[in-house]
């Protein structure tokens, strides 16, 4: 049995076992109950609490975030709107800017289009003008060559020459004298004393007297009835052997036969240096171009041909010194020779008898004579005799004596 006091009267009573489980787990049942009652409000309030603050903190941290999405937000419908607008302004601009140029190409489109139908017009006009002009040169030229055919069918051959002759003369005279200084020479080579001449001949010195440029020409032409036609080689031996017995560096044939060879025609023809060197053949209007080339090259060595012309002359000086050194010894030692025989002479006659005498004095008195003029022409000569009319030699002795002073 179990006794049991009660808390409000002091009581004490007896129950048996069953009763008292029964109240043990009743009053278990009931603490456990009120004990987990409480839990479960701490661990509700809690709960509520947690979740308060949870939902506090994510309405917060929700707060900021929608603060800084709002705030992003307004910046980027600000750079937007910024956008929009400068993008409005660099839109409109790119329009101005294209319109301009699309105008300004319209005017220079315009301009280009006017210049071009301007241009067209004075090129139809310069064209019909060179037209007209060729036109009349052709009329010109069919006119002359009927002249000159003509002039040939009543001219003789040797007249047909000579006016071939006239009208180079006449271009020298019109485009080259004119250019060209006096020591220009060009004149008919009239001098046949080797058997043989040319036409005209063209020298040029420069303002030394150093010839710069010489050519032998001589000019062919035929009628065109002619029966037997010559050939322009048919005449190179003869000019190659004038320019040379003249003395011309060059010769040049100006011709008008072989009409319809493209050879001869083309232009300037130069004959094979291994045939004749330094010709030319060449048809009349390319006489004053012969002449102008020639005189381009010849000009542009002038140059070389004064040092040249120096250094002959220095060794001309020096020859000249050797020659008259070689000429006083020469009769020097003839003057000697002939003292020193004549005296051998006297003294054998001397020994070989006294009749001889008188003969080997006059002997010994030419023989002192002839020494006496070997040894005065000795004495008389002197380094500026030797150097006489030889400037080269007078400057190096002079040099000479320079250097020794």
């Amino acid at each position: 049995m179990n006794e049991i006091k009660c808390p409000n009267c002091g009581s004490v009573f007896t129950v048996d076992e069953a009763s008292y489980e029964s109240i043990l787990v009743q009053i278990k049942n009931k603490e456990f109950n009120e004990e987990l009652e409480n839990k479960i409000k701490d661990l509700k309030y809690k709960y509520e609490l947690e979740q308060k603050n949870r939902e506090a903190e994510l309405e917060r941290a929700n707060n900021d975030e929608i603060s800084k999405l709002e705030k992003k937000i307004f910046e980027l419908e600000n750079t937007i709107s910024n956008n929009k607008i400068t993008n409005e302004l660099a839109v409109k601009k790119a329009v101005e800017e294209k319109e301009k140029q699309i105008n300004e190409m319209e005017v220079t489109l315009l301009t280009t289009k006017n210049e071009l139908n301007s241009q067209k017009q004075q090129s139809e006009i310069e064209i019909s003008k060179v037209k007209e002009e060729f036109n009349q040169k052709i009329k010109e030229k069919d006119e002359a060559i009927e002249y000159f055919k003509d002039l040939k069918a009543k001219l003789s051959t040797k007249l047909v020459g000579e006016t071939l002759e006239r009208h180079c003369q006449v271009q020298f005279e019109k485009y080259v004298r004119p250019f060209v200084k006096d020591n220009v020479y060009f004149e008919k080579d009239n001098d046949a004393s080797s058997g043989s001449k040319g036409d005209f001949i063209y020298r040029e010195e420069n303002e030394n007297g150093v010839e710069v440029l010489s050519i032998m020409f001589e000019m062919k032409n035929e009628n065109e009835t002619t029966a037997t036609k010559k050939k322009n080689e048919d005449f190179f031996a003869k000019l190659d052997k004038d320019r040379k017995q003249k003395g011309c560096e060059y010769a040049v044939l100006v011709s008008m036969l072989e009409a319809d060879n493209e050879l001869y025609s083309s232009g300037i023809y130069p004959v094979p240096s291994n045939k004749y060197e330094k010709m030319y053949v060449i048809r009349p209007q390319f006489f004053i171009s012969i002449i102008s080339l020639l005189r381009d090259g010849a000009l542009n060595t002038i140059e070389y041909k004064n040092k040249l012309e120096v250094i002959k002359n220095q060794e001309l000086d020096v020859k000249k010194f050797e020659e008259d050194l070689l000429d006083f010894r020469d009769r020097f030692a003839r003057n000697y020779n002939l003292a020193s025989g004549q005296f051998e002479d006297a003294i054998k006659r001397i020994d070989k008898t006294i009749d001889d005498l008188n003969k080997v004095k006059d002997l010994l008195y030419r023989s002192s004579n002839n020494l006496r003029l070997a040894n005065d022409k000795a004495q008389d000569l002197t380094i500026k005799k030797l150097t006489r009319n030889n400037p080269t030699m007078a400057a190096k002795f002079e040099e000479i004596e320079n250097q020794k002073q």
